[in-house]
């Protein structure tokens, strides 16, 4: 048997394959994952790593998960696929459907299937469009997001992004998509004279609306805690202001829940931190921990009503959606979920996250924040603490940051210079007890 080195496999990976966010200079010394346990990643050289972003924000059960296993094993040995187009179904997809009517949201209680996030918001761009053309208000198709929001990168959820490295290469986008300001607490400014700074921003929404025309929105779509964009926790008054202004003008409320669902941020679905219930909602990553290709949206009793009653076919599809293996891995997760308290041990395990992060972090002259909600953690590095002024982007403070923490074994993801950590739900506190440390270590090296 052929033993080839770290290194060596690289090789062989440039000769033919292509990644994610593809470059190949960058990935010249990347790391070649060959098994895992629990929190711990280790390489083709027998190197271990901490986990710090649970792979990208899913492996929430951690690596080597035998139910897990167990349940796609089964599951293949008895139906490894059947069409899940009208007309045709499974049960592990009926089971999974109810199932997840149990946990969601009140008035949610439908659901479509699909291969993963970015295919989710393209569900739901589709499903807003008929539900307002059935509804007899053709006319509302655009799409409001917001800056720093992440939903995926195939063409459709590229536009409703609000990162602008992805837009470039791929323009011109798609008409009907707008961003307004994150409410970003961190770096967002109010004007003069407003309630408060969450009011303010989720006012942002308001005048969006008023300026593409209200008859033509069709949804705003917003992650509960925006993710790939720094973990950026919201104000605790904006989302209530959010749901009130899409209530006025007959704007469906669309939570990208793919990150913050299933116990990631301490509640089973992080709207409910705040009181609120979306109009559709989408999913896919924690679901089943990254173990098989699954996502979903959520849909409201009334557009399911308005749907069903409609007697004209919703023309969407793929060839995967309600899998029998990702529905039967969903259960199995599911499971594990409610077993294994996630949403008890992401409240418990992710105060002192933070917490031993801002010990390790918060009085270095270059960490402007330390914020957090739940097991989802960013640390925003700036050149001026006072000014809040940040590093210019040729520095690639970050990146640097994120070398050094690979140096000391641990694996996550930057933007820009916010260092995001999101490691595994069933992580020990000890090991995040490590992953505080090597931040810290880190961060010193780079900045002094």
């Amino acid at each position: 048997m052929n033993v080839f080195t770290n290194q060596q496999l690289i090789q062989q990976d440039t000769e033919h394959l292509i990644h994610p966010l593809h470059h190949q200079g960058m990935h010249s010394n990347g790391l070649v994952w060959v098994r895992g346990k629990g929190a711990i990643l280790e390489d083709a050289d027998g190197k271990e790593y901490l986990d710090g972003l649970a792979g990208l924000w899913n492996n929430t059960a951690g690596h080597g998960q035998q139910t897990l296993v167990d349940a796609a094993s089964q599951q293949m040995a008895t139906l490894p696929y059947a069409s899940g187009y009208t007309g045709s179904t499974n049960p592990k997809a009926i089971e999974l459907a109810e199932r997840l009517s149990e946990i969601m949201y009140p008035k949610i209680n439908h659901f479509f299937f699909t291969s993963g996030g970015g295919e989710s918001s393209d569900s739901n761009f589709k499903m807003a469009r008929y539900y307002w053309k059935l509804k007899g208000k053709p006319e509302k198709t655009k799409v409001i997001s917001r800056q720093w929001g992440y939903h995926g990168v195939t063409l459709a959820a590229m536009c409703a992004t609000g990162i602008s490295s992805y837009w470039p290469m791929f323009e011109p986008r798609i008409p009907g998509f707008s961003h307004i300001p994150s409410p970003y607490p961190y770096l967002y400014e109010a004007p003069e004279g407003a309630k408060s700074q969450g009011i303010a921003a989720a006012d942002e929404l308001e005048k969006q609306i008023l300026k593409e025309g209200p008859d033509t929105v069709a949804m705003f779509i917003a992650e509960p805690v925006q993710g790939a964009g720094g973990v950026i926790v919201p104000q605790e008054d904006y989302f209530k202001r959010i749901r009130e202004i899409c209530d006025q003008y007959e704007v469906l409320l669309v939570a990208d829940e793919v990150i913050t669902g299933f116990g990631r941020t301490g509640k089973m679905f992080g709207l409910e931190h705040w009181g609120i219930e979306p109009d559709l909602m989408q999913f896919a990553k924690a679901i089943t921990s990254g173990y098989f290709p699954l996502g979903g949206i959520g849909i409201s009793d009334e557009i399911a009503n308005v749907m069903n009653d409609s007697g004209s076919p919703w023309m969407h599809a793929y060839t995967y959606s309600s899998h029998p293996v990702g529905c039967a891995v969903a259960l199995a997760m599911m499971d594990i979920i409610e077993n294994e308290d996630f949403v008890g041990q992401a409240q418990t395990k992710g105060k002192h996250l933070l917490v031993k992060l801002k010990e390790a972090l918060a009085d270095h002259p270059h960490v402007g924040e330390v914020r957090g909600l739940g097991m989802m953690c960013g640390v925003e590095l700036v050149k001026d603490k006072a000014t809040k002024e940040m590093f210019d982007a040729s520095d690639g403070i970050g990146a640097k940051v994120h070398a050094e923490t690979v140096k000391r074994g641990m694996f996550s993801r930057v933007r820009g210079d916010c260092y995001c950590v999101a490691p595994p739900i069933v992580t020990s506190e000890s090991t995040i007890d490590d992953i505080a440390s090597i931040l810290g270590d880190s961060v010193e090296a780079v900045l002094g």
